[in-house]
């Protein structure tokens, strides 16, 4: 119990008070530091050895083997320079220093742990156990050296482990690491401990030891690399008493002692316990500021514990007649609201009425609002939930768990994410938009750029569910593509108003605007327009070959075509796409496309297969060598559309006068026509004989690298094929380019892609 110290606690109190001088008030004026009215003022003797000097309970003799605990031997070096040294436990310690204010003293400890080349110390620390003495916890701090160690403290005592660190990497060619170190803090009341560090790296000079805090601070403000190998002490602090943050002050009447200089006195508070005050300023977290008339001069005070040997203080052990606050975490005098005047008793309880009502009123406020966040984000929840399963949600599982092996991880987004990366959609923010929808330029919370598309899925007052299955099904094509040329989907989000989806942003617009809207300081070269040609080839052949299930766009066009950063293609918008199984050669639908760059062929047997994308592709051919859009702006019953336009002008033979002049300038002749050629054969109204797109990509990969004098072989009649496409042309022309068709019993337009 700490309560029932030995009796050397009470002797020490005892010694404190008689072994002083006795300082008389011989005059009506007060000396200096003899402010404290009535009562005699003792003044504390001092002693020196060296450069240290000691107050009681310190004391100093001439002899090797002292009797009792805090006895200092003044020994005479070779140099005849005296040096303070404390035994403990039959160890002479070297005296750096002594302060009364924080009841320690600092010796000259061994070094814990060493494993550097010269020296080895793998021993433990000096054991306090049995002393009045024990490492101080604010005045020091486990500190080591080197790198790539990880260090461990135990308490001997105990048996369990105070602490642990890693320190940093080794740098190359270094043997020890910064002197950051790898610092530890210590529990009050430590007695004895040991050090390990251990590395499965060949190990650096390691260091290891309880230093003061103010050689931490000072190697830790060196910017270079230091040597520890001829280290063999280092600075100690030890605790023989405890100071203790308290509501203390000098009282009238009693005995007070003083020190030398008169910066601070103190006073007994019991046979273990002194107040101690300063008079300018205090110490860091124990003083407490005394105000009143009762304070004098001296109004920093704080509580100082005597430790007994093998029974150390804590700091939440109050005197008598004081108790522990906890919420101010320092002792304080009992009955404080008891001894308060009888006149401030009625005045208080109103306060303490007024502060409770308010209190209670608060909480009320609080625990009122506290429910009401707690529905609004039950409601949130719920709301989202519903959105999820509106917007295809169950759909999308489905969908995975019957494809599982052929469909990639779709990351789902939450609403917050996508709200954060678009600044709550900002209109500042919006890329584009139509009548399916708008996209978005965000930026998640990893840096990366990308584009949000925000589709529209409700008409009036109606949620449209065939748009829900389109944006699933671009979800579902999309995560089976993984091909440079293609553009990337990040994921999705489905639990807002609306589902979104998350690209990969690409930053330089369609290749229809690269078309038909070029200036003169970025031309659009035969080379980029030959460039651009073999990627959207080569991503449709993996389309339809090398994915993972088969997959028609069904609705490849200029606009659908984005130019990253480098002007790469990068094929889009699958809101149409379907994949199909292996063993199927066509898929029949409600017809559904873009005016203009429709199959003839799948418009009148509404049989969509693979040729039907070579046909699209052939018109963004067509589209890439004339500059021109397939369907003109302004219709009249003398203009074709640009296919029929082009077919003509093969018959004829009047092909360079439809092609772009920056084509005809730039473009080697040869390599015109024959891209010209492979966009006759996949306009070619017989879908059988149109190639293949692994035929087109690897044609115009020959074209590009100039391998062969005739690359391209000819096709059969191409004048009859000619006319027969012309007259086809002709006939589908008279449909309006905003024409509906009829698709899933449901009509919507023909570009109805979200």
């Amino acid at each position: 119990d700490k309560k029932n110290y030995s009796t050397q606690s009470h002797e020490l109190l005892y010694r404190l008070n008689v072994c002083l001088t006795w300082c008389n008030i011989l005059f009506s004026g007060k000396p200096a530091g003899c402010e404290l009215g009535p009562g005699p003022i003792n003044f504390s003797s001092e002693d020196s050895c060296g450069n240290v000097t000691f107050q009681y309970p310190f004391e100093i003799i001439h002899q090797h083997y002292p009797n009792g605990w805090f006895r200092v031997i003044c020994n005479k070096t070779s140099s005849w320079r005296k040096m303070p040294f404390l035994n403990i436990n039959g160890i002479n310690l070297e005296i750096l220093d002594f302060s009364f204010l924080y009841g320690n003293v600092v010796v000259n400890h061994s070094v814990t742990y060493f494993n550097c080349h010269q020296n080895n110390n793998h021993g433990m620390s000096l054991n306090l156990t049995g002393t009045p003495f024990y490492y101080s916890d604010f005045d020091n701090v486990f500190w080591s050296s080197g790198c790539g160690n990880l260090v461990t403290v135990f308490d001997n005592e105990k048996g369990y482990l105070v602490g642990g660190c890693l320190q940093p990497s080794c740098r190359k060619s270094k043997e020890t690491s910064s002197a950051t170190g790898c610092p530890i803090n210590i529990p009050q009341g430590l007695g004895s401990f040991s050090a390990n560090m251990s590395s499965s790296q060949k190990r650096s000079c390691g260091f290891a030891s309880l230093v003061k805090s103010d050689l931490y601070f000072d190697l830790t403000l060196e910017s270079n690399d230091f040597n520890v190998s001829n280290w063999t002490y280092v600075p100690t602090s030890l605790q023989w008493s405890t100071p203790i943050s308290g509501l203390c002050h000098l009282r009238q009447g009693l005995n007070t002692t003083c020190s030398s200089d008169r910066e601070y006195c103190w006073q007994s508070l019991s046979s273990t316990h002194l107040c101690v005050c300063n008079k300018d300023f205090g110490i860091g977290g124990f003083s407490t500021f005394c105000e009143g008339e009762n304070c004098e001069i001296y109004n920093w005070c704080h509580i100082l514990c005597l430790n007994a040997p093998g029974n150390y203080c804590s700091t939440n052990y109050c005197p008598p007649e004081y108790e522990y606050n906890s919420t101010a975490f320092r002792c304080e005098p009992k009955k404080v609201i008891s001894l308060l005047p009888t006149e401030n008793t009625r005045n208080l309880t109103i306060t303490i009425i007024g502060c409770g009502t308010s209190i209670g009123t608060m909480f009320l406020l609080l625990g009122t609002w506290r429910m009401y966040k707690v529905f609004k984000r039950k409601k949130d929840t719920m709301l989202k939930q519903k959105y999820f399963k509106r917007n295809g949600g169950l759909l999308l599982q489905q969908h995975l768990s019957s494809n599982g092996s052929t469909v990639e991880k779709v990351k789902l987004f939450t609403s917050m994410e996508i709200e954060k990366a678009t600044d709550y959609y900002n209109e500042n923010r919006i890329l584009g938009q139509g009548g399916q929808g708008t996209v978005y330029k965000g930026m998640l919370t990893d840096g990366s750029i990308v584009a949000i598309k925000k589709c529209k899925m409700v008409e009036g007052k109606t949620f449209d569910e065939k748009k829900v299955k389109q944006f699933i099904n671009e979800v579902i094509i999309l995560s089976q593509v993984n091909h440079r040329n293609v553009v990337k989907l990040l994921g999705c989000c489905l639990e807002a108003e609306v589902p979104l989806l998350v690209y990969e942003f690409i930053p330089n617009g369609t290749l229809y605007n690269l078309i038909h809207s070029q200036n003169e300081e970025f031309p659009l070269t035969w080379e980029m327009r030959l460039r651009i040609a073999i990627e959207i080839a080569n991503a449709v052949f993996y389309l339809h070959s090398a994915a993972s299930v088969p997959i028609y766009h069904r609705d490849i066009k200029s606009s659908n075509i984005l130019l990253d950063d480098k002007y790469k293609a990068k094929v889009s918008d699958f809101g149409t796409s379907r994949s199909i199984a292996l063993e199927q050669t066509h898929l029949t639908t409600r017809v559904q496309g873009t005016f203009g760059y429709m199959d003839p062929e799948y418009f009148r047997s509404s049989q969509f297969t693979e040729k039907s994308d070579v046909y699209s592709f052939g018109v963004v051919l067509v589209e890439l060598l004339t500059g021109q859009k397939p369907i003109p702006t302004k219709q009249s019953e003398e203009v074709r559309g640009l296919v029929s336009l082009f077919l003509l002008s093969m018959q004829g033979n009047s092909l360079f006068d439809i092609l772009d002049s920056r084509v005809v300038n730039d473009g080697p002749e040869k390599e015109i026509i024959e891209v010209a050629k492979l966009a006759k054969r996949c306009l070619n109204l017989n879908g059988k004989k149109r190639p293949t797109m692994k035929r087109v990509a690897m044609e115009l990969e020959l074209i590009k690298a100039s391998k062969e004098d005739n690359v391209i072989e000819g096709s059969g009649d191409e004048e009859s094929e000619t006319d027969d496409i012309i007259e086809s042309w002709d006939d589908s022309a008279s449909y309006s380019i905003t024409e509906s068709f009829e698709i899933d019993s449901e009509t919507v337009p023909l570009n109805s892609s979200c």
